[in-house]
């Protein structure tokens, strides 16, 4: 008899179950949630968030984090302003916005790689400057641009389908082949995963983080071009509000491991999708704006977390949790349950790694020292 191969599910499945059943239940309320005009509205919408994604995850995935993507909207797009009432032609304008968000890109990524200074502290200190430099430079006043061809990256379509999201179909078929089907894409993973393990077989910490952080500020600047396209204008408050948030959140909320080493581009793009869908969803349905950060935040850990039961053994997974939750009171020995994973701890310990990923119970945090 030939061995049987045991069938699992790819890693996006989970939180793809989540954003049908969202859908669905926005469809159920609205009405018309699912016609073809509001699925593209709701991609159109999001095509900044995915962007900005599809970046961040190449960060998140070397257990590094990029706090100034949502600034570098702005810097991008006055940039780009600027460079059009300056002469430049269109695409040489898009071209500026995307080598502006590369400067922070590689500033953030030789900073981090040289010295000792966390990510978090770096890239705090770049959304400062790249959010107050376009303020500084337009006085707080939007730069407004008539011309079409300015705003043809983001407001032109091909047939029924807007430019931008073409643009953002084209990021996303070359990141998910870089990460997938490269040499560089397969250092990132180790790096994220045991950096000191990654050191010593070789690989180039310092390079592959650089690079890291500088496709995290190319796409974007790419995503600022978009977005000023969309506006007509170089807006310097532009992803002032809860970009940032939302494109962290849809990585993560796409599987990426906020620790490194694990998720792939098409779970970030499906994570930033749920945020999109949520944000159009709530609107749609008259939402007030105070309410729909809280309703979009309980719904993302909801949906982390049934990803990470799905992942840790499903049905069963989920009661070993269970039972591990009512033996904490009861000093019972720690056990294991589905996928190796403990389900008892002695009392006054917390439980790690309950729903954590398969194989990874246990285990130290990975070394992020060069």
């Amino acid at each position: 008899m030939k061995p049987q191969r045991s069938r699992r599910l790819p890693r996006e499945a989970g939180i793809l179950a989540v954003w049908v059943a969202i859908m669905i239940v926005f469809s159920s309320l609205s009405g018309h949630f699912f016609t073809e005009s509001d699925i593209l509205n709701l991609f159109l919408n999001a095509a900044v968030i995915i962007l900005l994604s599809l970046g961040e995850a190449f960060v998140l995935l070397i257990a590094e984090i990029d706090l100034s993507v949502g600034s570098v909207l702005a810097l991008s797009g006055v940039g780009m302003a600027e460079a059009f009432n300056a002469g430049f032609s269109a695409p040489g304008a898009i071209l500026v916005a995307i080598a502006l968000g590369g400067v922070v890109g590689l500033f953030n990524g030789v900073v981090v790689a040289y010295t000792r200074i966390p990510s978090f502290i770096v890239t705090f200190a770049s959304l400062g400057a790249a959010s107050s430099i376009p303020l500084v430079i337009t006085q707080a006043v939007p730069i407004y641009i008539s011309a079409p061809s300015f705003s043809f990256i983001g407001q032109e379509t091909i047939g029924p389908v807007p430019l931008p999201l073409v643009f953002v179909a084209v990021v996303f078929v070359v990141l998910a082949l870089v990460l997938a089907r490269t040499v560089f894409g397969s250092r990132v993973y180790a790096v994220g995963g045991n950096r000191e393990a990654a050191r010593l077989s070789g690989i180039r910490i310092r390079r592959v983080v650089i690079w890291c952080f500088l496709v995290s500020g190319l796409v974007a600047g790419f995503a600022g071009a978009i977005e000023a396209g969309r506006l007509s204008s170089g807006y310097p408050t532009a992803g002032s509000t809860t970009e940032l948030f939302d494109a962290i959140a849809g990585a993560v909320v796409g599987g990426v491991s906020l620790f490194g080493g694990i998720g792939t581009i098409l779970g970030a793009l499906i994570g930033a999708v749920i945020v999109g869908t949520l944000q159009q969803g709530l609107d749609v349905l008259n939402v007030s704006t105070y309410w729909q950060p809280l309703v979009v935040g309980v719904v993302i850990l909801v949906g982390v977390a049934v990803d990470s039961v799905l992942r840790s053994g499903g049905l069963a997974g989920l009661g070993d949790l269970f039972r591990s939750w009512a033996a904490l009171g009861r000093g019972d020995q720690t056990t294991t349950g589905t996928g190796g994973a403990p389900v008892l701890a002695t009392s006054g310990k917390v439980l790690d790694s309950a729903v954590g990923q398969p194989g990874t119970a246990g285990q130290e945090p990975a070394n992020v020292a060069d």
